[in-house]
């Protein structure tokens, strides 16, 4: 396997964690978003996603002239457990896997997109005087917040029970971009404490951007 990644993207972090949390051996392929006017387009890199994006996990298949390439970290954690299924990253019963998808998705589709590169770059090219913090505040607070009260219901150990989920998986990689755009926590109480005992293990230390060989 091939992981076409960024240090910073927390997309691709989510996934070097899940990688990372099943034992999975693969090949990081460094694409930097920044140099050279962003190398996600590139025309090589868009012929793996047309879209430009990190993370992209390419899949060598016996049965297959040419790998498979998978983009979208949700669809490729899921990809990683179907066929990785030891360790888990989704609970057995029902309701508390259907919980985990729930604040997964939150993360996903409720908070991360307003911090997406693309995203700012087109506001502030189309808003003159466009105020970053501001528009962080905004649109990423409330998120958190938002996943802070679900996770005084949902949480024990971690963030739906006392097992590693792929919930927590994508809450680490939203805290750190949290702070790296400057964004306050000091209230997100639940979600601190969920996150130092998810560092804790190994999967998600090695994950980190701060260890990554392309870090600048």
């Amino acid at each position: 396997m091939k992981l076409y990644t960024y240090w910073r993207s927390s997309s691709a972090y989510r996934v070097r964690i899940a990688l990372a949390f099943k034992g999975v051996a693969y090949e990081p392929c460094f694409v930097h978003l920044l140099r050279a006017a962003g190398e996600q387009h590139s025309p090589d890199f868009r012929a793996k996603n047309p879209l430009g994006q990190v993370p992209v996990l390419e899949i060598n298949q016996d049965d297959a002239l040419a790998p498979a390439l998978l983009t979208q970290s949700l669809a490729i954690i899921e990809y990683l457990e179907e066929r990785f299924p030891l360790p888990p990253l989704l609970p057995r019963e029902l309701l508390a896997r259907a919980r985990v998808r729930e604040l997964a998705e939150l993360i996903n589709s409720g908070i991360q997109p307003f911090q997406n590169l693309s995203t700012t770059a087109f506001v502030a090219e189309v808003a003159p005087g466009f105020d970053k913090a501001l528009w962080y505040q905004r649109f990423i607070a409330p998120g958190l917040s938002s996943l802070e009260a679900r996770a005084a219901t949902t949480s024990g150990r971690f963030l739906v029970g006392d097992e590693v989920s792929v919930a927590d998986v994508l809450l680490v990689p939203q805290l750190y971009a949290a702070r790296r755009v400057g964004l306050a926590l000091d209230g997100l109480t639940s979600l601190l404490r969920i996150e130092a005992e998810c560092l804790k293990l190994g999967a998600f230390a090695s994950a980190h951007p701060d260890r990554q060989p392309d870090r600048e």
